[in-house]
């Protein structure tokens, strides 16, 4: 079984075309795979949960409310934990993290699948398209957050520690929080909420692999919420630390 994880908040407009080009993905007779989506909604105001108990009767979809805004770090951590509860074969089934505002493609789950079926129990997408069509701020900080990471990104167990769009089988988050209860990101900042999340998946598992993508800015239907000199700032405070233990095998 596939979890989809999708963290929204005022995604009216992109969450109804994602959820079924998903669908689409999923059901292809070529690749054919048991899913599950599993969405939070946080805090919209703009009539996405509405737009979510319609889509809920013709997909197998489990809709996840907050009354107050999480944000991106405790959403994801709360879809994860989710989805660890859900399955019931925790070394066969895996989550996929990924945006639901169309930004991240989600043609990539089929290689992200396929990576975790091939024997990896973490595969994290790396950002491929600096010099598309990205918006300026992100293009500029994107190449500035290795600089300003230091050795935590140069020894980072992936390409780009900082791309959310991962595949984590599920054996590797139960026995995370198994070890430590507490989130697995406390950071508002969604970069460093994902580098926070690879952090406590690494140690428990025996395979982190990495599979290129590209992002979508043509047909984001509303403006970046990302805010380049924050993401940065944030991100120093990361510089320092140890934050990637080997990788022990744990996920046996």
């Amino acid at each position: 079984m596939i979890y989809i994880c999708l963290p929204v908040h005022d995604e009216a407009r992109t969450i109804g075309p994602l959820l079924w080009k998903l669908k689409k993905i999923l059901t292809d007779p070529e690749f054919r795979r048991d899913f599950r989506i599993v969405v939070l909604d946080d805090a919209s105001t703009d009539g996405t949960g509405e737009v979510l108990e319609r889509y809920a009767t013709v997909l197998p979809l489990t809709i996840l409310t907050s009354q107050e805004r999480l944000g991106y770090g405790r959403a994801q951590d709360r879809l994860l934990r989710a989805a660890a509860e859900m399955t019931p074969y925790p070394k066969r089934d895996a989550a996929i993290v990924m945006q639901g505002d169309f930004t991240e493609d989600p043609t990539f789950v089929v290689d992200l699948v396929k990576t975790i079926e091939g024997g990896a129990d973490i595969v994290a997408g790396s950002r491929s398209d600096l010099d598309g069509p990205t918006p300026r701020a992100l293009r500029w900080a994107r190449r500035a957050a290795p600089w300003v990471l230091g050795r935590t990104h140069r020894d980072a167990p992936v390409e780009d520690p900082l791309c959310g769009y991962r595949a984590y089988r599920l054996i590797v988050a139960k026995k995370a929080l198994r070890d430590d209860d507490t989130p697995f990101c406390s950071a508002d900042e969604p970069w460093a909420a994902n580098l926070e999340v690879l952090s406590r998946m690494v140690p428990h598992a025996r395979r982190v692999e990495d599979t290129p993508l590209a992002l979508r800015y043509a047909l984001h239907a509303r403006p970046s919420r990302f805010q380049a000199i924050r993401a940065l700032r944030t991100l120093f405070r990361y510089r320092r630390g140890r934050w990637w233990p080997a990788v022990d095998g744990g996920a046996a």
